[in-house]
């Protein structure tokens, strides 16, 4: 994706579209622009899979929620809570343990020990939750997004650098928290 931003034949009449002008005056306006996409890409991101799992017969999720489910489910294999918190870069695993509680009581999955850690899979509710939710995913956003979005290499690399600058925020984290 380097070197593939496009920007007026005039970049002096550029104006990064931003949400804070005062920290677009900063050192790095692109930054500033990256945060505003993040801002709406985030937004725009929950209440689709909130809608979607609604959709697929599993409404009143939080995305939290919807997140964690799919985490549960992925590779059919049980996950601790800490391994779910972990994934999610989730800090405080009291917040993943209410969200599973929630899950559990609406009968998307179950949990039990393993030795003395307490594990968590989905059910054959959530199985089915997932499925559905997968269907629609690929019906009402994969195949637009194929049809006229970005190719899969566009995405794939966009996966790539969200990852790698979340290392940057949370690196930045740690250190705003010693100042």
């Amino acid at each position: 994706m380097r070197g593939s931003r496009r920007r007026p034949a005039d970049a002096a009449i550029y104006e990064p579209i931003v949400s804070s002008a005062h920290l677009a005056a900063g050192g790095s306006p692109a930054l500033s622009e990256t945060e505003f996409g993040l801002i709406l890409a985030v937004h725009a991101f929950e209440r689709w899979i909130v809608r979607c799992m609604a959709a697929a017969g599993v409404p009143n999720l939080s995305p939290l929620e919807v997140l964690i489910l799919h985490i549960v489910r992925h590779r059919d294999r049980p996950k601790s809570v800490a391994d779910v918190a972990l994934i999610l870069d989730i800090e405080e695993t009291h917040v993943a343990t209410y969200a599973l509680r929630k899950l559990e009581g609406a009968g998307l999955v179950k949990t039990r020990r393993v030795g003395k850690e307490k594990v968590v899979e989905a059910t054959q509710a959530g199985l089915d939750a997932c499925t559905r939710y997968a269907a629609i995913r690929e019906q009402l956003l994969v195949k637009p997004l194929r049809s006229s979005g970005p190719s899969e290499e566009i995405l794939s690399e966009v996966g790539e650098v969200l990852r790698a600058v979340s290392g940057y925020y949370n690196q930045a984290a740690r250190s705003a928290a010693t100042v």
